[in-house]
Parts: structure tokens; C-alpha cells; sequence
């Protein structure tokens, strides 16, 4: 009685300061949420949402309005227990990757069938594709395995995805919007006002620049609805194109869309934990985060650990800020493989380097991966070429899915050492190489002849 007294004082004493805006916090609570509200009911705050699903530990708690928030969280674990910290702010799509002119595989837009969806024939066979032994990949998993190129599903947590693009006909999986709170496919669409019925590519589209780092094929009809919105859309196709590159290196595994960033680029750490524990729960066996923070988290690291548990792999981009400096969750080198980018130049001296913009550092980078220029999916059933370590991530996201054509035992520890231990020697502070998925491929063949692939993990 005591307690609860002192408690109440103390908020009491809180509250009475000059007010300002309640805060976010995600708090661990080891008691669960009834206990937790009943708590919250006294002491004037909201639980306003689980992040962890059936587990009942972890949510998202609102402060009452005051002007000390920490001070009020600080009361709350004095009279709950637990732990809390802050919901950060998450950006995807950093601004400091500038594109250059549009690569010549974007200009090539004869349709053509890529296992069994219909796709413009520049983005298979563009130059990153062939620098990675792409092809040569797939072959030899279809040649030494009952398999087809890509197995599983790959998660992308990202601004949503084009669900009506002809390239991901058949492949998406229920996905979710965390920002709308709705499932389905998580469609990036959503976020524009506009008529979609409108949004129509027509014959004399060309390659425009839509942001700063993206090239995309509209007509000027298109392009001013686009760029005329009434709302910040800078990171508009994002997800879209980072899953096109997923379906480029695994054109058979699943895409699981799960929209946690706006048109903007903006969202918040506590969805990017709820999109890793939806995923796994929902049956992902990779996820891909081509975003960055340069705050550790950890939740987050608790979040991806809990998935590496389950056999889920975890990748992440590196950054675009050009800096040896460490960001989250690529630095979480036991859990996730951090994503740098590697050239694509026409200059020998220049060409299959790290590129300007990527962030590096052994203790950052897993791998590198080609991100400059690459032709992918973009909303409205067209194409984009785009620069970045977003761009570079999906690369290697889609070869541990054609890793698991292979053995889908494959497991986070397992794919980390096929795809390091084949890269190509590139930079010093680019941890183990440019990605080569060929020899990967090859790597785990070798690595897993006389293991029985399981047929489905217990997650």
C-alpha cells in the first residue's frame, strides 16, 4: 500500500510540471499485459500495442503527457519491473546514393518469360547480374537439385510492394501493413492520392529521375500524378524494387511484403520489431532490411536473435553514408549479414570497387553486393534503376532463398559461411568480398552433401 502511494505521488509530482506531447517507449514487461494495463490504468499511461504477438512481453507503451518522459518510464519499471527504451525513428531509402545516367539495361524493355512470370528482358540479363554468376547459379541448383532457383519465403520489410506488377504474379504471400494496421499484401500504392485506374505506363515512357537515387521508366502524364503529390514520396517504389531484386536472384522462392515505412521513408523501431516477429511467426526463412539506424537497439537485437533461433536468415543494408562508422541491424554481425555496394563502371580502374556512398568496415560488412544502377520492379507495372546498399541487400537476401534450393535446413550461421567464405576479394573494409553466388551455391552443395534437407523447419 506504500508503494502504490509513493507511486501515485510521484506521478502526481510528474504531471504537475508544464505538460508536453506524450512519448512512445517500447517496454519489456516479464508479467504480460494484463498486469501491465491494470498498471497503466493508475499510473495515466496506454499500452498501444503488442510488439511480440503471442509471447505478451514486449509492447509499445504511451506516456502520460509531462515534460521528464524518461523520468515517467523510469517510475513505471520501479513499479512494473522490465526494461524500456526509446522508439526510434527508422529511415529506409538514405538520400546520399546520387544516381547517374540511366544504365543501358533500362532502356531494354522487351518483355520476355522469367520462370513463370513475365518480366522486361533488361532486367535479366542487365551487368550486375552476369558479375554475380547469377544465372550460372540458378542452373546449378536446377541441374543438382529437385529444386527450382529460390525456395522458401523472403520477407521484405520495407515501404510495401506493386502487388499487380507482372513480376511477382503468383509469388506473394499474405504480407501486412503496420502502419494501417491491415493484412493483405502491403501495398505501397496505398499511399498516394490518387486515382490508381489512372496510373497507366504508356508507349512513350522513358527514364526519369523520380528521386535521388532512382531512375524509373514513366511517361510525363505518369511522372507529374508522381512527383506532384501533396506529400513527401521520396522513398516511393522502394519495396518494390528491393523485392524485384529478390525475385531476380530467387525467381521461384516467395515474397512476404510487410509495409513498415510511408511514401517518406519514416517508421519506427517498435514496427520494424513487430514486422521481425510477424515474419517469423508467419513462416519467413529470410527477411530483408534494407534500412539503417545508427542507434543499437536492444530489442532489436533480441528480435533477430529470436529469428536466427527459429532458422530464420537476416540481412541488412550497410548504408549509404560513405563513413566506417556502425549501423543497425547490419552491425549485428552474429545475427544479421550486413549489405555493402560494389561498382558497376565502365572503367576498369573504377569497376567492381565499394562504392563512394556505401558504408564499410569488417565490423559493419558481411559481403558486398552490386548497387549501382540496377534495373528492378517498380510501382505501376513498370522498371527503375536504383543506387544504394537497399539495392545491394536483396542480392544476397535472394541467395541464401536459392541456397535453400539446396538444403532448407540452411540456417543463419550456415548461410553467413557460404555466402563469406565464396566472395571475392575486393576492399579491405569490406569484410569477406564481393558476393559471387555461383560458388556459394557450390560452397553449400559441398557443405551439405549427405545432410537430408528437411522438408519444412519448425518455426
Amino acid at each position: 500500500m506504500k508503494r502504490r502511494t509513493f507511486c501515485l505521488i510521484a506521478v502526481f509530482v510528474l504531471l504537475s510540471a508544464v505538460p508536453a506531447l506524450a512519448e512512445d517507449f517500447i517496454f519489456r514487461d516479464n508479467h504480460g499485459l494484463k498486469g501491465l494495463q491494470d498498471t497503466c490504468k493508475r499510473l495515466g499511461c496506454e499500452v498501444k500495442k503488442s510488439l511480440d504477438g503471442d509471447s505478451d512481453r514486449l509492447f509499445l507503451v504511451k506516456t502520460p503527457r509531462t515534460n521528464d518522459a524518461k523520468a515517467f518510464m523510469d517510475l513505471l519499471v520501479t513499479v512494473e519491473g522490465g526494461s524500456y527504451e526509446p522508439n526510434l525513428p527508422f529511415n529506409v531509402g538514405e538520400p546520399y546514393a546520387i544516381a547517374g545516367q540511366p544504365p543501358a539495361a533500362l532502356l531494354d524493355h522487351l518483355e520476355m518469360p522469367y520462370f513463370n512470370t513475365t518480366v522486361w528482358h533488361g532486367y535479366v540479363t542487365q551487368p550486375p547480374a552476369g558479375r554475380i554468376s547469377l544465372s550460372a547459379a540458378q542452373d546449378i541448383v536446377i541441374e543438382q537439385t529437385t529444386r527450382e532457383a529460390g525456395n522458401g519465403i523472403v520477407a521484405v520489410i520495407d515501404t510495401g510492394i506493386d502487388p499487380n506488377h507482372p513480376a511477382f504474379n503468383g509469388l506473394l504471400v499474405t504480407g501486412y501493413d503496420f502502419i494501417r494496421n491491415q493484412l493483405g499484401w502491403g501495398s505501397e500504392t496505398s499511399d498516394l492520392d490518387v486515382d490508381q485506374s489512372t496510373m497507366a505506363v504508356l508507349d512513350n515512357a522513358g527514364p526519369v529521375r523520380v528521386n535521388q537515387s532512382t531512375m524509373a521508366v514513366l511517361d510525363e502524364n505518369l511522372r507529374s500524378k508522381l512527383l506532384g503529390q501533396p506529400m513527401d514520396i521520396s522513398a516511393f517504389g522502394h519495396g518494390t524494387m528491393v523485392a524485384g531484386i529478390v525475385h531476380l536472384a530467387a525467381p521461384t522462392a516467395k515474397i512476404m511484403s510487410l509495409k513498415v515505412f510511408q511514401a517518406n521513408g519514416t517508421g519506427y523501431l517498435s514496427d520494424v520489431i513487430r514486422a521481425i516477429n510477424w515474419a517469423v511467426a508467419h513462416k519467413a526463412d529470410v527477411i530483408n532490411m534494407s534500412f539503417s539506424y545508427p542507434e543499437y537497439s536492444n530489442e532489436l537485437m533480441k528480435a533477430v536473435s529470436s529469428a536466427n533461433r527459429k532458422g530464420v536468415i537476416c540481412v541488412a543494408a550497410a548504408g549509404n553514408r560513405g563513413n566506417a562508422t556502425l549501423v543497425y541491424p547490419a552491425a549485428l554481425q552474429k545475427q544479421v549479414m550486413g549489405v555493402a555496394s560494389t561498382t558497376m563502371d565502365t572503367d576498369p580502374s573504377l569497376d567492381d570497387k565499394l562504392s563512394t556512398f556505401s558504408n564499410r568496415g569488417a565490423a559493419l560488412v558481411w559481403v558486398g553486393a552490386p548497387g549501382e544502377g540496377i534495373v528492378t520492379p517498380y510501382p505501376f507495372g513498370t522498371y527503375a534503376a536504383g543506387w544504394g546498399t537497399s539495392f545491394s541487400t536483396p542480392f544476397v537476401s535472394g541467395t541464401a532463398a536459392l541456397l535453400r534450393s539446396v538444403d532448407d535446413s540452411l540456417d543463419q550461421s550456415q548461410a553467413a559461411e557460404a555466402i563469406g567464405s565464396s566472395a571475392i576479394p575486393v576492399y579491405p573494409e569490406m569484410g569477406h568480398g564481393r558476393l559471387d553466388v555461383s560458388v556459394a551455391v557450390q560452397a553449400w552443395l559441398a557443405a551439405s552433401s549427405g545432410a537430408t534437407p528437411s522438408n519444412r523447419k519448425n518455426h
